[in-house]
């Protein structure tokens, strides 16, 4: 395969494919064919950072959710991280997460 910048979703789909084959013969890394696979995962990023984005989560919604698998509530954190009205507030998007909440909640 002639490797070249993917600008249509033909060859974005050609290279998935090919990618496939190779995986499947198990190509081994830093052969010539092992860098052309290298090559060819770099330009399906670039056309995948291009055409499908993934937009950056909100850090609320992640904690939200992260409480929810662990099963917190919000009167779990008073205390933590302040008074009821606060975590409530900042559960709820009207106060700002600071740095420092942020690398507590981490």
């Amino acid at each position: 395969m002639e490797l070249k910048l993917i600008k249509t979703k033909k060859q974005y789909e050609a290279y998935l494919c090919w990618i496939d084959a190779m995986f499947d013969k198990k190509v081994k890394p830093n052969t010539t064919e092992g860098n052309k696979v290298d090559i060819a995962l770099l330009l399906i990023k670039q056309y995948e950072d291009a055409h499908y984005p993934i937009p950056m989560p909100n850090p609320i919604d992640a904690i939200r959710i992260k409480m929810d698998e662990i099963g917190l509530k919000n009167k779990d954190l008073v205390g933590k991280f302040g008074s009821k009205g606060y975590v409530s507030a900042l559960l709820n998007k009207r106060k700002p997460l600071t740095l420092e909440l942020a690398k507590r909640f981490h």
